[in-house]
């Protein structure tokens, strides 16, 4: 009998110990997630389309609704820039807490005044932002977006394309990513998660 209830207490000391373990290893990561960092950190210094230099903190409280792309681009940036036009659209009153930004990836060929021209045909808010290539891919490490030419025998010619990351960002006024869309994702579903995540 007394080594039954000697045994009962042996199971209920090693249940404590692994209950107790499994809190403290609980806690430990959710401790360790809190103080990641996160995989996006949006930062830039770059002029934009009227020759003012601009940052990451230039928009004071605003969410940015970020793309990177490159004017010469013959359909996927006009596809998501003409999306996130309609997605400001639809939000109505809700895009005063938004700013758009369009951010070349091909500084070569996309100067201030060239952009301000291209610029045109999408939302009136956008900024469109290029730099010398090192703030260029500057900004790009903090997106994490590639880009790359895609012949390099046209490098020292004015005829090529690039191919690179097509993801639209939103980023918090913290300048964190708290979400991201494909360039060719619906503009009423763009709007509505922009709604759901601004405040």
């Amino acid at each position: 009998m007394k080594k039954i209830h000697i045994f009962l207490i042996l199971i209920a000391v090693v249940g404590m110990v692994f209950i107790f373990n499994q809190v403290a290893t609980h806690k430990t990561q959710s401790k360790s997630r809190s103080t990641e960092k996160p995989l996006i950190v949006g930062s830039f210094k770059l002029i934009d389309q009227n020759n003012v230099v601009r940052t990451s903190s230039s928009f004071g409280n605003k969410y940015l609704l970020v793309y990177f792309g490159y004017s010469y681009c013959p359909d996927i940036c006009p596809t998501a820039l003409s999306n996130i036009t309609i997605a400001l659209e639809n939000l109505g009153r809700k895009n005063s807490k938004l700013q758009p930004i369009f951010i070349s990836v091909d500084p070569p060929r996309d100067t201030p005044g060239d952009l301000k021209i291209y610029m045109e045909n999408f939302h009136k808010n956008f900024v469109a932002l290029t730099g010398n290539q090192k703030q260029i891919d500057e900004a790009k490490k903090s997106y994490r977006v590639y880009s790359n030419k895609v012949d390099p025998e046209k490098s020292q010619t004015t005829d090529y394309l690039i191919d690179h990351s097509s993801i639209i960002y939103l980023i918090s006024p913290r300048s964190e990513m708290i979400a991201h869309f494909n360039h060719s994702t619906n503009p009423d579903q763009i709007a509505k998660v922009i709604s759901e995540k601004i405040k």
